[in-house]
Parts: C-alpha cells; structure tokens; sequence
C-alpha cells in the first residue's frame, strides 16, 4: 500500500480503539423463552398458542432438543413473528448513557505537514464516529503526497476563513465559512486553503462497520 492509500494516523487510531469482540452466538433456548416471557406467557400458555406439548417446549427452553421446522413454524405463528426473528438477537434497548465534553483548545494534537488536527472526544472509545478539527495549513495540491482516501464517510464544516475541496471524481470546490459538504472518503479527497490566513475545519469521520 502506497502511503498515499493509507489512512490518516489519527483515524487509524480511532479505528484501532474500536469494538472488536466476537458476535456471540444465538442460543435459540433462550430466544424462545425471552420471547414467551416477553408476553407474560407460561409454559403451557405458549405451547398451547403454538399448538405444541408443553415438554417439548420445555425441551426446546432448555436446549434439550433441536426443533424441527414444522415445530419452528409453530412456535413462530404462535409468538406472531415470523422465523428468521426467532434466530434474530434483539438489539440492545438500553442506554448507556456515554458522554464527554472537550473545551475549547483542549483536544487532542494531531499535526501534519498539511494540517494541524485536534482530535475531539478523544477520551472516548469504541466511537463508531471521529470528530476533528482540523487548521488547514497547505495552499496546493502539490503540497500532498498523492490523494488521502480511508473507508467510511466524512462531513467536512467550514468554521473559519476558505478552503478549495478537491476530489478525484468532481471539479474542485471553493468553500467559505458555514458551507459544508459530506461524502465517500474512499473517494481521493484533499483541502487546501484558499483564505491568506489558515482556515478551520470541522471534520467527522465514521468508523462504524470497520
């Protein structure tokens, strides 16, 4: 990989922070029996909506036996949900309520050759976004070492001064404080300043599916 293709060190970072445990398995035992205790059903309240015995339900609960399809169809009619949702996890419902504040100045320093990045809500991890400000120091193309492109989608806010944004597949754009633009960072993509004075950035990275 050339070093143009690689991401930039801080959005690698973040990525590297990220979520990386294994998807546990479904136990469809426990499925079933959240799903009936979910309707304040017993035992022979679900068997009887789904047209089972009440010990093969129970065996299916306790992981004691493997259902058959007529006997999946059943238990889905019953519960009134279809089959691929008796083998679907229900997302977490709980909120976790994750926060943090960064003051002004207070982010975390990221400079390059081309930008003096200040990384933002940098004591939190497993983000699925990365939010930065960026001081866009380079007035030319030539400046860069080649295209900055990493997977995931960007949405770029001008706060200070003019940038020209310019992308591998349309023409360069000037833009000016309070414009903004969002799209595919795999698509090459760099910022020069277009104002005499360095203009400022904000820049939001997703990290999600990574």
């Amino acid at each position: 990989m050339s070093e143009s293709d690689k991401e930039p060190s801080l959005i690698r970072l973040a990525r590297e922070n990220g979520d990386t445990s294994p998807v546990e398995p479904l136990n469809l035992g426990q499925r079933v029996r959240d799903l009936r205790k979910a309707r304040n059903w017993t035992l022979e309240q679900a068997a009887g909506q789904a047209g089972l015995a009440r010990s093969t339900l129970s065996k299916i609960e306790n992981g004691q036996m493997s259902p058959t399809y007529e006997a999946l169809k059943k238990l889905a009619e019953g519960l009134e949900i279809t089959i691929p949702q008796l083998f679907t996890a229900p997302r977490k419902a709980q909120v976790n309520g994750r926060m943090v504040v960064t003051k002004a100045d207070e982010g975390e320093p990221h400079p390059t050759a081309t930008y003096e990045h200040e990384l933002l809500a940098a004591t939190l991890t497993k983000k699925t976004m990365l939010p930065y400000r960026a001081r866009v120091r380079a007035r030319g193309f030539d400046e860069f070492n080649g295209w900055v492109r990493h997977d995931g989608e960007e949405f770029l806010y001008v706060l200070t001064g003019a940038i020209k944004l310019i992308t591998e597949f349309y023409e360069p754009v000037e833009m000016r404080r309070g414009d903004s633009a969002y799209y595919d960072a795999s698509m090459g993509h760099n910022v020069v300043s277009v104002s005499q004075e360095d203009a400022t950035i904000l820049w939001v990275t997703s990290l999600a599916g990574t």
